[in-house]
Formats: structure tokens, sequence, C-alpha cells
């Protein structure tokens, strides 16, 4: 290791500008190391729970009840027509300002929820209501005689929903939500502006503290986020590929 660390403490000394500075010195590294973490906790709280939201609003939108339709459509509207960052803003600085508060020491007052509990709602949400549109167009192509063929049976609303139409769905919605969470894991980098230290802001942390940083870091958010985004897509491919049904949903 100490050869590894030489060539690149050289690489910095006849290059200024590619100075791996998180290669060679163990406090930068431990600062990637950490954002890198937190990437991947965020990324995939905000996919879980994205999909939850949007497996619920796909059902909601199909009840009966008016009032409950509406409050689904005004909230895919809402988060749908602004952008994610100005909803991230609103979360943090507006809403949090009504968050009840507790003292650990006994004196300083810490909200409930932190930037990083902040960060996961808002954006969860917002790929939420992409999802809610991507679960009901898919349950919209299950044709209409299977859910008859179920209810005749004697399957009730739910039991149709969660074991016959559902099921089908999700396999003509895949594609599509392949699409979407890949957005979301990238639009997880915007937690930045709420000082969330993700692996954006512990780069800029480290090329501030040392500019001749700047290059290098930049080039392993490039990768890091590739490699992220290329483990995601390659796991929904494996998923469709297994939950393919010959001849539906082709």
């Amino acid at each position: 290791m100490l050869g590894f660390e030489d060539f690149f403490r050289e690489l910095a000394a006849e290059h200024p500008r590619w100075n791996f500075i998180y290669f060679y010195d163990e406090k930068q590294a431990g600062r990637i190391l950490a954002g890198l973490w937190m990437t991947v906790k965020l990324s995939v709280a905000c996919v879980l729970l994205s999909v939850v939201i949007g497996v619920v609003g796909a059902w909601l939108q199909g009840t009966s009840n008016r009032l409950l339709k509406a409050v689904v459509q005004g909230y895919i509207q809402f988060f749908r027509n602004t952008p994610p960052l100005v909803q991230l803003l609103f979360f943090y600085f507006a809403l949090g300002q009504f968050t009840p508060t507790y003292s650990p020491d006994g004196w300083l007052q810490t909200p409930i929820i932190s930037n990083v509990g902040w960060a996961i709602i808002s954006l969860s949400f917002f790929a939420g209501a992409f999802n809610v549109e991507i679960f009901r167009a898919g349950i919209e192509a299950v044709p209409e005689s299977t859910r008859e063929a179920s209810e005749s049976l004697g399957m009730t609303r739910t039991q149709t929903y969660t074991e016959v139409v559902f099921p089908l769905a999700l396999r003509v919605s895949i594609p599509a939500l392949n699409n979407n969470l890949v957005n979301l894991v990238k639009t997880t980098t915007q937690a930045y502006a709420i000082a969330v230290p993700e692996l954006l802001y512990e780069s800029v942390s480290v090329w501030n503290d040392f500019p001749s940083a700047q290059n290098p870091v930049m080039l392993l958010l490039f990768v890091v986020y590739i490699l992220l985004v290329g483990v995601l897509v390659l796991g929904m491919n494996r998923w469709e590929r297994r939950m393919r049904i010959p001849g539906y949903g082709q």
C-alpha cells in the first residue's frame, strides 16, 4: 500500500491539477467513504419508500371514493409539476419549522426530523408521484376479463388487486419503473442543498479544502454514480427477466 500511496503523492506533485488526495490521505478517504455510504442509504430508502407510495397511490386511484381520488390526483399534480429542488427546500425550511423538537442534553433543541429525514421524505414523495402513474398504467393494462374472472371466484377487491391485478401490472410497469428509479438515485444529489452529508456534499468539502483535488473528485463522482446506477439497472433488468410471463406484456 505504501507504493500505491507514494504513486499518487508523486502524481500530485508533478501534476497539481490531479491530486488524488483521497487515495493517500486517510482523513479525506474517510470523508469520501462516509459520503458514499450516506448516498447508498439515501438511495435505498428513497427507492423503497417511493415504490410503496406508488403501489398505495395506484390502488387508491381505483377506489370509488371521490375524495380519496381527488387527494391522490392533487398529490400527483403537485409533485410532478414542481421542481424537486424547490420541493426539498420547501419541506426542510417551511414544513421543518413546524415539526416538534426534543432536547437530548436539556439545552439544545433538536428537530425530530433531521435534514436526512426531510431529504428522504421529499425525494420519495417526488418519485412516488411518478410511480403512482406508472403503476396505474400497468393496472389499466390488465384485461377487464381477468378482474371479472377473479371476482367471479369470490375474491374481494383487495384480494383481486393484491393476488391477480398487481402481480400482472407489475410486469408491465417494470421498464418504466426502472427509468424512474434511476432518475431518483441521480436526484439524491440535490440533498446537498440542505447539507445532507452525501457523496456530492463531502466531495465539494474536499475540493474546497484542497482545490488541486477538484478534477480527481469530479472524476470519482462520475465513476461512482455510473457504478451505482449500473448496479440498479442490472438488478432491475434481472428482476424483469425473472418476472416475465411468455406472451404477456411484450
